[in-house]
Formats: structure tokens, C-alpha cells, sequence
């Protein structure tokens, strides 16, 4: 008899990533089946899987697979071969935007995506191409239950006033306001603090450093979304990987009026060319940068640290103080000497790091006489995803979709 499995997917412009869950025997840490992606979509793609223990179990270069169709095509059609005891029952998908219509995650059809459709100008570099992808297993699998779980879903709880921009209420309302990303990830850190803080503790007022390729920070109280550095885009907050971070809407009427680029290449420039990568010339990886002796890298590692400590400041303002700060994604698992950094800075707020336990990666990584306790956690928003994907398709109100229902 086939074991139920559910795949996670997120398509971006350029590559897909994807994991596999078995369905139904939570918690899914120990029910991952694969992971991995396809990079080089356009161009030659890169395809890789490993299992739940790191093993790979693919790593090919395709030579005649460049679309996103083409892509999750032989995704599907490996799927079938290297696991013949496993059924798909459903996919996952990561969406950027959920607007204000769906606060959580939705079984898709052809309505659901023709709204998910109209806020592509909002998020033009990843809503697309989250489309593109549902739309082909549509074709692929046209009667697959396929979910949006968005990355802003998180942050609804957020009080109106945390929202909104200074800006003409007409254009409030054409849905120009501050939503907040990686709900997913902070999403799955508060489902786990009480694991790590106690029950009664994880209710407090924490904040959550997601410090990645993409980074932002969130404040939460009772685990729900006080207020976000993200805004309206992936852009706003902590300078990023390759994103700009905070910026004076100022530079972009500069950089158009005076020097004369296009919209194009702004985005360009603020989405790809900026952040740790254009402050320091050399690379965006964090562990590049570490361990460089240029002054432009340690002045990027700067920047992004003291950046940190001025949304801390910010976020803790909201919740009227601090219990709590949570460290995760791939720079704050990993990265022990940011980690290092931010917490000393932050030493008014009563945070006593340990730096024994600090270089072991924690999980708790202050002294127990700290006021304010710091944490590692390991965030997983593709078991987040296969979570809400399981807990909606065995609903009671779900039915299944017939061959049309959703979009092919």
C-alpha cells in the first residue's frame, strides 16, 4: 500500500525548491522524504535532491529542461521512480501575497489564483513566478489539491496603525501598506517556543531575528505578529543579502531623476546589486565576509549588525519590553560571531550572552543570571507549509477538486 505524501514547493524566476513530506505522521521532522531544487531555469538547469539524513540522491544537469514546466515535469516524473511506494496528495505552495482577502491558507482554484494574479505588480519579482508553478502541476496533475500558504499570512494579526503608510488614503486602499514577509518562518519559531522557553514564557514579548540571504525581524506577544521590518516588499528593513534594506524613498527619485536609470534597473540595482554583496564589493554569503581581511567586508558586516540593533530598539519600543530573542535562518543558526555581536549591543536590554554555549550554536545562548534569555532555533517553513497543506486537505470542509476546478 503507497504512503500519502505532500510536496512543498517555491518557484522563484530563476529555480524551484522543493521538499517532500509523508502526509499524516507528524511531526514531519521525521517524516522529510527529499529535498532540493532546480537551479538555472532559462539557462541550464541544476538539478539536485538529498534525503532526510543529507544523502544526495540525484545531482544531474539537464539539458532539455529550461521552463518551469519543463522543470517540475521531471520533478514529478523522478518523483515516480526513485519512490514507487509513494502517492502525492497534495501540493504545497509558498506564495509571497495574500492581499487583505485570504488572512490564511486557502485551497487554490480558478478563482483563488485570479486574485492572487492581481497583486502581482505589489510583488512582481516572486507572485508570478508562484503562480507560473501552481499553474503548471495544474496542468501536470489537473485534479492535485494544491494550497497557498503565504508569507505574509503571519502578520495579519498586526494592529491596523503598524500597517500603514503616510500616505494618501486612496492609495491605502489600492492595497499600498505594509504586509510583512517570512510569516512562514516566524510562524513555525512560534509554534516551537514552548519547547524551548517553557509554556508560559513563550507567550511573552519576543523578538525573532529570521537572518538569512533575506532578512527581517518580527515582535511578537502571546506568539502572534506585533510588528515586522518588512513592508510592502521583501526590500524594507535590514540590508540583505543582495536587497538594500531601509531606504529613503528619496534615492530612488534621485537615481531615476538625476542619474536617469529606469524602473528596471532600480530594481534591479535595490534587489540584486545592493546589500552585504554592493556594501562590501565581494560576496553576499555571510561566511565569505567573516572571513575576509578587506575593510569594505568587515564595514558590510558592520552595517548589517548595527542595523540589527536599531530595529531590536524599534521592536522592543512595540511590545513595551523584551523577555526574549530568538535567533534563526541561515546566517543566525549558523553564524556565531553576529550572534556574538548583537547580543552585547544589546546587553541594556539585559541580554548576558554566554559565549561557550554562543560557539556551540544554544540552543539557549545566555547566562542563566540573564534578564533576557537568547535562543538558536532551527527554522523549517517547508514543514510549516506540508502542516497546513495535511491539516486543510483533511478538513472536514474540504472536497476534493474535479479535473477543471483548478486552473490548467
Amino acid at each position: 500500500m503507497a504512503d500519502d505524501a505532500i510536496l512543498v514547493l517555491n518557484a522563484g524566476s530563476s529555480s524551484i525548491k522543493f521538499s517532500l513530506f509523508l502526509a499524516g505522521t507528524w511531526p514531519v521532522s521525521q517524516s522529510l522524504i527529499c529535498s532540493g531544487g532546480m537551479d538555472g531555469l532559462g539557462h541550464q538547469v541544476h538539478f539536485t535532491a538529498k534525503g532526510p539524513d543529507g544523502e544526495s540522491l540525484i545531482r544531474e544537469t539537464l539539458s532539455s529542461a529550461t521552463t518551469h514546466e519543463d522543470a517540475l515535469g521531471v520533478l514529478l516524473r523522478w518523483f515516480e521512480r526513485q519512490f514507487k511506494d509513494i502517492r502525492l496528495v497534495a501540493a504545497g505552495h509558498r506564495v509571497a501575497l495574500s492581499g487583505t482577502r485570504y488572512k490564511a491558507p486557502v485551497l487554490l482554484n480558478r478563482e483563488v489564483i485570479a486574485d492572487l494574479a492581481e497583486l502581482n505588480p505589489l510583488a512582481p519579482l516572486h507572485q508570478p513566478h508562484h503562480i507560473a508553478a501552481i499553474e503548471v502541476v495544474a496542468r501536470l496533475h489537473p485534479t492535485l489539491p494544491q494550497f497557498a500558504c503565504f508569507d505574509t499570512s503571519f502578520h495579519q494579526t498586526q494592529p491596523k496603525v503598524a500597517t500603514l503608510f503616510a500616505l494618501p488614503r486612496a492609495l491605502t486602499e489600492e492595497g499600498v501598506r505594509r504586509y510583512g514577509f517570512h510569516g512562514l518562518s516566524y510562524e513555525y519559531i512560534a509554534s516551537v517556543l514552548p519547547d524551548f522557553l517553557g509554556a508560559e514564557r513563550a507567550e511573552g514579548r519576543i523578538v525573532i531575528c529570521h537572518l538569512g540571504s533575506g532578512a527581517s525581524m518580527c515582535a511578537i506577544k502571546q506568539r502572534k505578529s506585533v510588528a515586522t521590518t518588512t513592508g510592502f516588499t521583501a526590500l524594507d528593513g535590514l540590508p540583505m543579502g543582495r536587497r538594500c534594506g531601509n531606504l529613503d524613498p528619496g534615492v530612488v527619485l534621485y537615481l531615476l531623476q538625476q542619474k536617469g536609470m529606469t524602473p528596471d534597473a532600480v530594481s534591479t540595482l535595490l534587489y540584486n546589486s545592493s546589500g552585504l554583496l554592493g556594501m562590501s564589493g565581494i560576496s553576499d554569503d555571510m561566511r565569505e565576509l567573516l572571513a575576509s581581511k578587506d575593510p569594505h567586508a568587515a564595514e558590510a558586516i558592520d552595517v548589517f549588525v548595527y542595523r540589527i540593533g536599531r530595529e531590536l530598539g524599534a521592536l522592543v519600543g512595540c511590545l513595551g519590553g523584551l523577555d526574549a530573542l530568538i535567533f534563526t535562518a541561515g546566517i543566525g543558526e549558523n553564524a556565531a560571531a553576529i550572534r556574538r555581536r548583537v547580543c552585547e549591543d544589546a546587553a541594556w536590554l539585559g541580554i548576558e550572552i554566554d559565549r561557550v554555549a554562543n560557539d556551540a550554536a544554544g540552543p539557549c545562548i545566555t547566562k542563566p543570571e540573564s534578564a533576557v534569555s537568547a535562543w538558536v532555533i532551527r527554522t523549517d517553513e517547508d514543514l510549516m507549509i506540508a502542516r497546513h497543506s495535511w491539516s486543510l486537505l483533511r478538513g472536514k470542509n474540504f472536497k476534493a477538486p474535479q479535473n477543471g476546478q483548478i486552473m490548467i
